[in-house]
């Protein structure tokens, strides 16, 4: 399995990367460090995260500091943030996170998600508002001419809301990073990505169990991922890691472990066989993230259907189900 996917630019992303979403504050630069070292090449950042300044920057500087890397040997993933859609405010945005990662230019830029909130405002359903995609688009690929974003891309993108953006694209997306592991396949979304030439990466590709906004069963703890794991003698977090390198996905992990830093990146000299990612398919499927806040009368979303185009599945029917209505939680890790 190749340590690298080659995007629509021509440029390589690497198969794994460290996610850096609800890492502890004052734990993501030690993190970031012990990755690139133990081998990782791509992290994932964001500044919705809240830590691109303090410590991803910091970090960064001091691995080229002490020669651990250099520049052009890591690839850097940052997002647009989802209150500066407008698209004079895009170029505004990326300057503000490269001043903050102290690099001259990102590898990819992302379009967060499809939800825009009133620029300079907190991230709270009152202050969402509708989007304009293709406008935002636009002011990107003016980014990826400048050569300050070598690749641009979306993320949390449905297959409907990809298509109408390829629609109307002079530089298509490279790159829509989604919720992908073995309990949310995204079968049909992964299928239109590699007959459109887009790259799919996988955030909480071991499920993310715990964090705020997650709901429904565990990746880590789904008999099937466990059989296979035992029949293989590796953890489950490396199987589902390794399910999704073989199904053509870039995966992004997240740990501030540095023994389970190095156990997720172990995965490239052994493979799962046919007959046993066969069995993944009998996984019942379930999206953990919802997104529930982005229903609301501002943001042009009437329902979660809505919102993800139908690409929603739950774990409890539709009678016994209950929406999760607080989401303070899941926003207020981002501000």
């Amino acid at each position: 399995m190749a340590e690298s996917f080659v995007l629509n630019t021509g440029a390589r992303i690497p198969s794994i990367g460290l996610g850096t979403w609800q890492i502890q504050p004052g734990a993501v630069g030690d993190a970031i460090y012990a990755a690139v070292k133990a081998g990782y090449r791509h992290i994932d950042c964001a500044s919705a995260y809240r830590n691109e300044k303090e410590e991803v920057g910091l970090a960064l500087k001091k691995l080229f500091e002490d020669g651990v890397v250099a520049r052009e040997d890591l690839f850097i993933t940052s997002k647009l943030w989802p209150g500066n859609h407008a698209p004079e405010d895009v170029p505004e945005d990326i300057g503000a996170t490269l001043e903050d990662l102290q690099l001259d230019y990102l590898d990819l830029y992302l379009i967060i998600a499809p939800i825009r909130f009133k620029k300079g405002t907190k991230m709270s359903p009152e202050n969402l508002i509708p989007t304009d995609i293709p406008a935002t688009w636009g002011a990107m690929e003016k980014l990826y001419d400048s050569g300050k974003a070598r690749a641009i891309g979306v993320s949390n993108f449905s297959c409907k809301k990809l298509e109408d953006l390829l629609a109307v694209a002079r530089v298509p997306p490279a790159v829509n990073q989604v919720e992908c592991h073995p309990i949310w396949h995204q079968d049909k979304l992964r299928k239109l990505c590699q007959s459109r030439g887009v790259h799919l990466t996988a955030y909480s590709p071991l499920g993310s169990a715990g964090s705020p906004g997650y709901s429904g069963p565990s990746v880590l703890s789904n008999p099937i991922v466990i059989s296979v794991a035992e029949k293989l003698q590796k953890t489950p977090a490396q199987v589902a890691l390794r399910w999704g390198l073989q199904m053509g996905q870039s995966v992004i992990p997240k740990s501030a472990n540095e023994a389970r830093i190095k156990e997720n990146f172990d995965i490239f000299d052994w493979s799962i066989p046919e007959d046993l990612m066969a069995k993944f398919s009998e996984i019942k499927q379930v999206k953990l993230l919802k997104a529930e806040f982005a229903v609301h009368p501002q943001s042009g979303y009437k329902t979660l259907e809505d919102f993800w185009d139908g690409e929603i599945a739950y774990e409890l029917p539709e009678n016994e189900r209950t929406e999760h209505r607080d989401h303070s939680d899941f926003l207020r890790s981002f501000s």
